[in-house]
């Protein structure tokens, strides 16, 4: 029997860290938590100063015995679950769990599964980290009391099924106020000019941009404008009047942390946050490669961007034999410190590879095409950051006409840097205007060839995507980076919030229950509160605050708070709405349910009669298109509210925002709601005036 056993939480990691280790350690997982809080109750004592009650997880009977039985014969016990807070609480409900004496348990974390982490940690093992198991501990209470306390006013007042969450219900309102600002955006127009002005004696072409009017930055709103200019600039002389040549520097990028490797692969493979972390953990656990397994990154969710002093040297001696001493940098890329910034944030490294040597290119056959894709990413990543910055050298033209100032503008590379490793689409220069102005100087003439106005509209506040709703999370302090994914993973699967193409969109579903926590439970949903709460938790982490006073001062307001929705609730009607729509099987008068895709009719003789229909909610207004059908309120396929005809597929009149009986007097065409005003759907037109509620009855 082997003489000491190791516990880590997932059995991909035992494949690994089996091989690290002698004949005298026996590798087990634990599959994640052992104990929890029970399902069927809140599972905290109230009345005993709020002292939960974990119970082993149903279904992990046999595992804990099996562990118990290993324990026992076990000299000496090492816990070896993740580098973090669930990781600490994972650790401790399995020495509360054992049965065994606690000198003979100690605590192990190593940030990368490699043979010399591994070992490097049982060489210097722990106790277990109560601060850090304390503030495991709050965030899941304070989120148990949330969702058990909240969810069935939500069953009574929409639908069951259900949930409300303390980070759920925050990042909720966030993207229903960005869809509120959308709605309420109103167009405004404006207008661009550019020139293109030929080189006299050579064949190149400079276009140069409007930008001033004597020292005045101009602003252009109409095409009369527009052609008021040109009119004054006809057949005029375009003069340089200055030049400026200079230098600028871009910054090596920072390694990734959890947050910005969801949003980079996002944007650049596609991933959505759970895939991402998904594909990561694979990575960080171990792959089969040809000298056996090993894991490719280091841990995966951290919000430093700090890298330990061998790494350091690692990706030094990697840089300089592959691209050469001028590419190393002398100091390493470090990110702003701000007053959220603290040893909490800073406890993990950022992530990156184990080991440069296992370049992308040479272990791309043992990993799954998303894997190499993560990989690499992670890999160019990490190298761009311990590189030079980049360097262009810039040239900026002034040229007058009349009262007028154009500029043209171009920049090239002098020294690529980390570019050469790791670039996108924002870092491509325009060679070929700054091959047009290269060997341009102040006595060059230049020839008036043809004007390029150009037509604009501001643009509404852009729809979240999973990548923008991570970053606003983190800026935010809305959660952390273990509950990004998992958080926005839950708002999916409740149906609260679709996704079509990348952006995310709140479904009717969603809005009824934002509406219901803003009105009831404010201080859920409010963004400072929540973020106020994740520092609170920091300060467990620390140790600098008592876990429970955390929840004294919680609980109280939040039982208070429900009692009174409670109250409200008792005098609300919360019967199926009958309509006057006959069931064509049964006769019975067809009810309104809330169900994923939102409101649907459905026979009250369920389950005798389980006929639905589509509900068409009517508006009041005709159809601004066919003058003849009805517009009702309907539900795309994945849940989002639009406007359409009763007259469906005959009129395809469709709109996203909810339209007017009133014409607009201005072009005739029909008018919209945009939150407190209304406006012409036909953006040429532009007309708006106050919106007043009764002119839509």
């Amino acid at each position: 029997m082997a003489k000491y056993l190791v516990i880590v939480e997932s059995p991909t990691k035992v494949k690994t860290i089996e091989k690290f280790l002698g004949s005298n350690y026996t590798v087990v997982a634990s599959n994640g938590h052992i104990r929890d809080l029970p399902k069927s109750t809140m599972g905290i004592d109230v009345e005993n100063d709020y002292e939960p009650k974990y119970i082993t997880i149903r279904g992990k009977g046999e595992k804990l015995a099996e562990l118990r039985k290993l324990a026992k014969k076990s000299d000496k016990i090492y816990l070896a679950t993740d580098p973090d807070r669930e990781g600490e609480a994972i650790s401790w409900h399995l020495a509360a769990s054992l049965n065994v004496e606690e000198k003979k348990m100690k605590r192990i974390t190593f940030n990368e599964i490699t043979k010399n982490a591994v070992k490097t940690s049982l060489k210097s093992p722990r106790s277990i980290d109560m601060d850090l198991v304390d503030a495991q501990q709050t965030r899941r209470i304070l989120d148990r009391m949330v969702g058990y306390s909240i969810s069935p006013l939500l069953w009574k007042k929409i639908k069951r099924g259900l949930s409300a969450g303390r980070v759920q219900s925050a990042t909720l309102r966030m993207i229903c106020d960005r869809e509120a600002e959308i709605d309420a955006f109103i167009q405004q127009e404006y207008w661009s000019l550019d020139v293109n002005l030929s080189v006299e004696g050579q064949d190149k072409i400079i276009t140069a941009k409007l930008n001033s009017k004597n020292g005045d930055k101009i602003e252009i709103h109409t095409r009369k404008e527009v052609e008021a200019i040109l009119e004054e600039i006809k057949g005029k002389d375009y003069k340089i009047t200055d030049i400026k040549n200079g230098e600028r520097t871009k910054k090596a990028p920072l390694p990734f942390t959890t947050s910005t490797l969801q949003q980079e692969a996002a944007k650049t493979l596609n991933f959505s946050t759970r895939k991402t972390m998904q594909v990561a953990q694979q990575l960080y656990e171990g792959i089969e490669l040809k000298k056996g397994t090993v894991g490719l990154i280091s841990y995966l969710r951290t919000d430093s961007t700090r890298v330990s002093e061998e790494a350091e040297i690692m990706a030094k001696d990697f840089i300089s034999e592959h691209y050469g001493e001028k590419y190393l940098s002398d100091s390493a890329a470090t990110a702003k410190k701000n007053g959220n910034d603290n040893k909490i944030q800073d406890a993990h490294e950022a992530i990156r590879p184990t080991d440069l040597n296992n370049t992308p290119v040479k272990i791309k056959e043992y990993l799954s095409r998303d894997q190499f894709r993560l990989y690499q990413l992670i890999w160019k990543r990490f190298v761009a950051s311990r590189m030079q910055n980049a360097k262009f050298e810039t040239k900026s033209i002034h040229i007058m006409c009349e009262d007028y100032d154009f500029t043209a503008s171009a920049s090239h590379v002098i020294f690529d840097g980390f570019l050469s490793v790791y670039s996108s689409d924002e870092d491509k220069v325009d060679k070929k205007a700054a091959n047009a102005i290269k060997n341009i100087n102040n006595d060059t003439k230049l020839n008036f060839v043809e004007s390029l106005p150009a037509q604009h509209f501001t643009q509404p506040p852009a729809h979240f995507t999973e990548a923008a709703l991570v970053k606003a999370m983190e800026e935010k302090g809305i959660g952390r980076p273990s509950t990004y994914a998992p958080t926005i993973s839950t708002l999916l699967t409740r149906r609260y919030i679709v996704k079509e193409k990348k952006n995310v969109f709140v479904t009717e579903l969603g809005t009824a229950v934002n509406d219901v926590m803003k009105k009831s439970f404010p201080a859920i949903v409010d963004l400072s509160f929540t973020a106020t709460l994740e520092s609170l938790l920091d300060g467990v982490e620390a140790g600098n605050i008592q876990w429970k006073t955390v929840i004294r001062n919680f609980y109280p307001d939040l039982d208070e708070a429900v009692k009174e929705a409670e109250k409200k609730l008792e005098h609300i009607d919360i019967q199926d709405e009958v309509t006057d729509i006959v069931c064509d099987k049964c006769g019975r008068n067809m009810v309104i349910k809330f169900g994923p895709h939102g409101k649907f009719l459905a026979c009250p003789g369920f389950p005798e009669c389980k006929n639905t229909m589509t509900y068409f909610e009517k508006t009041g207004i005709k159809c601004p298109v066919c003058k003849d059908g009805e517009v009702v309120i309907k539900m795309s396929q994945k849940g989002r509210r639009y406007y359409g005809c009763m007259n469906n597929p005959e009129c395809t009149f469709i709109s996203w925002l909810q339209p007017l009986a009133k014409p607009c007097p201005k072009c005739g065409s029909y008018m919209i709601i945009k939150g407190k005003k209304a406006a012409c759907s036909n953006k040429e037109c532009g007309y708006t005036e106050d919106y007043i509620k009764s002119e839509n009855n």
